[in-house]
């Protein structure tokens, strides 16, 4: 059973920002991405992939410590008390420079030195 289910994929097809939160050693460190490279990468079951542009601190606290949350929401997904959803998908992820997912980040954003890759392990909708 995908841990991705409809309600949280229609969310990942129709969020404009996807916030990313890793643990720093000061503290939470967030980064952003757009809903539209998500898109253009895919959700392959429970797993997502975003083009990595910088994301150095990202990658240095991947390295450290792989978890990460993901925040999504969009206002045209219909949520439990209204319109909008958003929910926080948390798994662990790493920055590949290589193989198949950092391939493709890179064939189709020619700025990205790889691919964020995260694995989706569990997801807690908020609205």
């Amino acid at each position: 059973m995908n841990t991705i289910d409809a309600t949280t994929r229609e969310l990942l097809e129709k969020t404009e920002f996807v916030t990313i939160v890793t643990q720093g050693p000061d503290g939470p460190h967030v980064v952003g991405n757009w809903g539209d490279y998500l898109r253009r990468l895919g959700v392959e079951g429970d797993r997502i992939v975003l083009p990595a542009g910088h994301y150095n601190e990202t990658e240095k606290n991947l390295q450290r410590d792989n978890r990460v949350q993901v925040m999504v929401a969009s206002r045209a997904v219909k949520g439990s008390r209204a319109p909008g959803q958003g929910g926080v998908l948390s798994g662990t992820g790493s920055v590949q420079s290589e193989g198949e997912a950092a391939q493709r980040a890179k064939a189709a954003f020619p700025w990205a030195r790889g691919a964020l890759v995260i694995e989706i392990q569990s997801v807690k909708m908020h609205l």
